[in-house]
């Protein structure tokens, strides 16, 4: 059975005329070669990749990070003497280490905070300085970092108290920080 016997006599006659004095195409004597197809790009990935960064360096706060905000400028930790804070203020202790966060995003700036943290408590060290900024980089010249690293602070045991340094040594774009005794034993004479 031929391909052309399901059509009817006139269907056949027709194309055969419509055909008629039609030669095959001529092979190329070429071969063609293609480059090899390009690796296939997760672009769903990449997009949702970039959604998250876009969140974390633009997105809003969670409820219990703003219910934690409070706007407090000075923290004491319970059961700590307000003498401590007041101590603090008045410049008593000596900085003992210092950290700068600007130009980090909130991820980077919070592991760069708990490992500060916990480095200089392992060293034995006790009086901190946390550079955070104003804010006049943000998006919107909010200052979120700032608030920010208040949060993760209060919420770090070893820390005993903080406070806005003196205008001199960075007012309210940073921070002293207080932390528990420890770490390394001190060495006697």
């Amino acid at each position: 059975m031929s391909q052309f016997s399901r059509y009817s006599p006139e269907d056949r006659a027709a194309f055969l005329a419509a055909v008629d004095g039609a030669r095959p195409l001529r092979q190329p004597d070429r071969v063609s070669l293609d480059g090899p197809k390009p690796s296939p790009q997760p672009r769903q990935r990449e997009i949702d990749e970039a959604a998250v960064l876009g969140e974390l360096l633009h997105g809003s706060l969670a409820i219990d990070d703003w219910l934690d905000l409070g706007g407090a400028d000075s923290f004491l930790r319970g059961g700590v003497p307000r003498s401590v804070l007041r101590d603090l203020r008045r410049g008593r202790w000596s900085i003992q280490d210092h950290i700068d966060l600007h130009g980090l995003n909130r991820q980077q700036a919070h592991s760069q905070v708990a490992q500060f943290v916990a480095a200089a408590h392992s060293a034995g060290k006790r009086c901190l300085r946390i550079v955070h900024g104003r804010g006049h980089g943000s998006p919107g010249r909010e200052a979120i970092l700032r608030q920010l690293v208040k949060v993760w602070l209060g919420r770090h045991r070893e820390v005993l108290a903080f406070c806005h340094a003196p205008p001199s040594d960075g007012g309210d774009g940073a921070l002293w920080v207080l932390l528990k005794s420890g770490g390394q034993p001190r060495r006697l004479p």
